[in-house]
């Protein structure tokens, strides 16, 4: 398992293992649907929030067991991995992330990988 320093760290190694357009689309699926389950829970009956570990990991592992064909960072570092698939989320929904790649591409590899 590889160490990460910081979350920004571990945010350029993230970026890597989520290369292909169609992963970060399941992601952002997985996590829409994710988040208005856990709406709908709160609204109309908490049995919904059953769903959503299955729908959001479920559209996350299967792009990268099937997409990607790498193994889900959610394994070594759950915590990182939750919080940057927000962070993935938010580039994506504002347009950003594809500026983001690019800006992390520009930087120097990180020595240790």
């Amino acid at each position: 398992m590889m160490n990460f320093r910081s979350l920004e760290e571990f945010w350029s190694f993230y970026v890597t293992q989520h290369s292909k357009p169609s992963t970060r689309r399941w992601h952002f699926v997985g996590t829409l649907t994710s988040m208005l389950l856990v709406l709908h829970a709160l609204v109309f009956n908490l049995w919904f929030l059953l769903l959503v570990p299955f729908v959001g990991y479920g559209c996350a592992w299967y792009s990268h067991f099937f997409v990607e064909g790498n193994v889900p960072a959610t394994f070594g570092h759950p915590v990182w991995s939750f919080l940057c698939d927000f962070k993935m989320f938010g580039l994506m929904l504002t347009g950003q992330m594809d500026r983001e790649i690019k800006r992390l591409e520009k930087r120097p590899a990180l020595q240790g990988f």
